[in-house]
C-alpha cells in the first residue's frame, strides 16, 4: 500500500461544485492500494502516516508528527500512484488492486483513521475529483508497506 503525504497549510477535494473534504494545517495523503495488500499492511501504512515526524519543533526540525500537532488528514484515492512506468510511454495499472478491493481497503483505511485521529477527511473513491493544496516547504514524503 502506498501514502504520498504532503505536509499542507490547507488542502481541499472536490467533486463538480461539492467538497467532499477540506482541512487546515496537516497531511493531504494520496492513498493507493495494491494487488496482495490486506488490512494488516494498511494498518502498518496508517500507523507510520499518522507518526511520520515532517512538522517542525520549536528548533526547526522534523521531529513533530501530525497528531503532535493535531493537524488535520485528507485522505484522496488515487490508484495511479500504483503505475508501472518502467518501460514505454504508457503506464501499466496491473501492480494497482482490482476497484472493488482498492475500494474496500481505501474505506478500511478512512475508518481507521477515524478512530485513530480527530480530523479525518476524504475524497470520493472512483470520482474525477479535484485537489487543490498549499504545500507547507514543500514537504512531500512517499510511504509505502508492501505484503
Amino acid at each position: 500500500m502506498i501514502a504520498l503525504i504532503q505536509r499542507v497549510r490547507r488542502a481541499e477535494v472536490r467533486v463538480g461544485e461539492r467538497v467532499t473534504g477540506a482541512i487546515d494545517a496537516g497531511l493531504l495523503a494520496l492513498v493507493c492500494a495494491e494487488r496482495g495488500d490486506t488490512e494488516a499492511v494498511a494498518d502498518k501504512l496508517l500507523s507510520k502516516m499518522l507518526a511520520y515526524r515532517v512538522f517542525s519543533d520549536a528548533a526547526g526540525k522534523m521531529n513533530l508528527s501530525v497528531q503532535n500537532v493535531n493537524g488535520g488528514v485528507l485522505l484522496v484515492s488515487q490508484f495511479t500512484l500504483a503505475a508501472d512506468t518502467s518501460s514505454g510511454l504508457r503506464p501499466s495499472f496491473t501492480p494497482a488492486a482490482p476497484p472493488d478491493e482498492g475500494k474496500r481497503l481505501f474505506d478500511y483505511y478512512v475508518s481507521q483513521a477515524r478512530a485513530k485521529h480527530p480530523v479525518v477527511e476524504m475524497g470520493e473513491f472512483g470520482a474525477d475529483m479535484q485537489v487543490s493544496l498549499v504545500n507547507d516547504g514543500p514537504v512531500t514524503f512517499w510511504l509505502q508497506v508492501r505484503p
